[in-house]
């Protein structure tokens, strides 16, 4: 329970991450949102076989990686946390699709298996975009970007309820988990019945807690209005980030940029 408890608490260091001052978290969170919207929707966009014309799209992240001063080697273990969900999604592709689309060698490559790289090497790409956005934004930020750009009100505050109670109950269930083992002796105190009314006890403990929140929310003047520390201003810069990353997406979108740095390369070499 512990390593589920820190590596949950740990995602509060992304919101750490973005109070930095550099390029990337000077432009406006409105930019970034749709600039990461508009490369999320290009790269899904592409047919399940290909993988070639995917890889030149892993520049936004690096860029944005290496501009905004964000450590790689965190948002990659996250990246790894969430990989099992992509992998069980595509891992039966290769006993579905098993005509054969290419041959390395000896070696013949199934539709299936050029599938299951394709879903891979999306999630990498869309998951990442996702990560560096809040690591670079915070998700107060995000939130606040969604109801500028027209979403909802009530929706935008939903879900940055739901990301700051997830913590809260992550609490409560590791106080309770706590609580068992202390008192539990030897395989007492494991069984299902236990559970159950474990799990009855932490609904009620996170309502109570909740409630409290919300009080002390009030007490403190909340409006419904998400704020964040650095005020919104869409400027000049900010057009050009959003035109000049979503122009940049397209032109990879429409023309294969691997296959074109190929030929070029074979054409040098010949």
């Amino acid at each position: 329970m512990a390593k589920i408890e820190s590596s949950f608490f740990d995602i509060r260091y992304l919101d750490t991450l973005s109070y930095q001052d550099t390029s990337i978290h000077r432009v406006d969170p409105r930019a970034k949102l749709l600039a990461t919207l508009v490369y999320i929707v290009t790269v899904v966009s592409f047919n399940k076989y290909e993988i070639t014309g995917l890889i030149p799209f892993m520049i936004f992240p690096i860029v944005l990686v290496a501009v905004g001063n964000l450590p790689p080697v965190y948002l990659i273990k996250k990246l790894i946390l969430a990989a099992p969900f992509a992998f069980f999604i595509g891992i039966f592709n290769p006993l579905f699709d098993r005509q054969i689309l290419m041959h390395i060698g000896p070696l013949n490559i199934s539709g299936g298996w050029v599938s299951f790289a394709s879903i891979l090497l999306r999630f990498v790409l869309t998951v990442s975009a996702a990560l560096v956005l809040v690591a670079s934004t915070g998700f107060n930020g995000v939130c606040m970007a969604l109801e500028k750009t027209g979403i909802p009100r009530s929706l935008a505050v939903q879900l940055l309820f739901l990301y700051r109670y997830i913590f809260v109950l992550v609490e409560e269930a590791s106080r309770i988990a706590r609580a068992r083992s202390l008192r539990a002796f030897g395989a007492r105190g494991m069984g299902i019945r236990v559970f159950g009314s474990m799990s009855g006890q932490m609904l009620l403990r996170t309502i109570d807690r909740g409630e409290r929140i919300h009080q002390a929310m009030l007490c403190r003047g909340f409006d419904g209005e998400i704020r964040i520390l650095r005020p919104m201003k869409f400027g000049w810069g900010d057009v050009w980030f959003f035109m000049g990353w979503s122009v940049v997406f397209v032109l990879m979108r429409l023309y294969n940029v691997s296959d074109c740095l190929g030929k070029l390369v074979m054409g040098i070499m010949g």
